[in-house]
């Protein structure tokens, strides 16, 4: 997928987010696979130190997962991330994006979001996506991308 339809997401904070951004921003879309779990908090920390550094380069961050929104707001308010999280429990953006995919743990299969990471621009063009992220350093290889555009 090299384009993105537009599409309306419920998110944290009662919105109803744009996908791709009608307010001429370019979006930073993190999949990550649960609230609350050691390397997708970390990955939320990273993206939360860093906010002000996207919102200069004109850029919007969304963190998704298939987590309830009551789940979202309490993690984002545990974390006081000042961006909102998407919840897609219907797995649409999940589809879109084709981050649901067979993953193995310990020996076991099971399908769940591989953690990847989107920049999107106000056209709706992907202009770069990472795949099976690595949480240390991803957030910064994200700005850098962003910032060489």
């Amino acid at each position: 997928m090299n384009k993105v339809q537009s599409i309306t997401c419920s998110a944290t904070s009662n919105l109803d987010v744009n996908i791709p951004d009608p307010q001429g921003r370019n979006i930073i879309l993190y999949f990550y696979p649960k609230d609350a779990t050691p390397g997708c908090t970390t990955e939320g920390q990273d993206f939360r130190d860093n906010h002000q550094a996207f919102v200069d380069a004109n850029a919007v961050i969304y963190g998704v997962s298939k987590d309830t929104l009551t789940k979202h707001e309490k993690f984002k308010a545990k974390q006081v991330f000042p961006f909102e999280l998407i919840s897609d429990e219907e797995g649409e953006l999940c589809e879109a994006f084709k981050v649901w995919q067979l993953k193995k743990f310990m020996g076991r299969e099971y399908m769940g979001i591989v953690r990847s990471t989107f920049i999107i621009n106000p056209e709706g063009d992907i202009l770069k996506s990472w795949d099976k992220v690595r949480v240390k350093g991803h957030v910064n290889e994200v700005l850098e991308a962003l910032e060489s555009l």
